[in-house]
């Protein structure tokens, strides 16, 4: 199995969903592994296991907030791009228009 260490940041959408799921309700200590890299600095991942590769995944207090914060920030964006549909009186599906000045520009 390959072992590759990746700052978060560099995720593809799957596994930073996978790293979402993995640590849902944060990390603690015990899940945190630390090494030297080859310049002796000091390194500290948590690991992220998919059926052909064990990644470790830098950590910072950005990763922390990233994570504590996902949900928050999903639902805000998932919000922003939601466009309600309403029929009007022969049932045709239009858009709602955002504000009243743009209702009357069309009329």
């Amino acid at each position: 199995m390959i072992r590759k260490l990746i700052d978060y940041k560099k995720l593809d959408h799957d596994l930073t969903a996978k790293l979402i799921q993995t640590y849902s309700d944060g990390y603690g200590d015990e899940d945190i592994i630390t090494f030297k890299n080859v310049r002796g600095e000091i390194i500290e991942t948590v690991e992220l296991k998919t059926e052909d590769a064990v990644y470790l995944v830098k950590i910072s207090k950005s990763l922390a907030h990233f994570i504590s914060n996902f949900d928050e920030t999903m639902e805000k964006e998932l919000d922003a791009k939601e466009e309600p549909i309403v029929e009007d009186e022969m049932g045709d599906s239009e858009m709602r228009l955002h504000s009243e000045e743009e209702l009357s520009e069309d009329l």
